[in-house]
């Protein structure tokens, strides 16, 4: 019983970090085109780079298609009070990047952004 009480505060915790304010979240892609592209390896180091940087009130979850499938992987970033920004053709190395330039330093990495890859 204790084990499962764990596990269900685990999954509350991780709720809670959804719906907290100040909190950004990072999307990606995750339906058959995005890991098709690559999606997988551009997640886990999103993941990596948050914990490697301890970095609070961060969640990075997945969701199915984004819609725009050329694109792949994409990356969709919600921070409170800030318009959307969107990744597009993402790699792990391009990950960590924003991580560091958009997340830590606040600075939107407009070179890998959907507005920038339509030109």
């Amino acid at each position: 019983m204790a084990d499962l009480e764990k596990i269900r505060n685990a999954a509350l915790d991780q709720v809670n970090l959804r719906t907290e304010k100040g909190g950004t979240r990072i999307v990606v892609g995750m339906a058959t085109c995005g890991i098709a592209s690559g999606a997988r390896p551009v997640m886990m180091a999103l993941m990596e780079e948050v914990k490697k940087r301890n970095l609070e009130h961060i969640i990075v979850t997945q969701t199915g298609c984004i819609g725009v499938c050329k694109y792949e992987p994409i990356v969709e970033i919600y921070k409170e009070g800030e318009d959307k920004v969107t990744y597009v053709d993402m790699t792990a190395e391009k990950a960590r990047k924003v991580i560091l330039d958009h997340i830590v330093n606040g600075n939107i990495v407009s070179e890998y952004s959907i507005g920038a890859y339509e030109k």
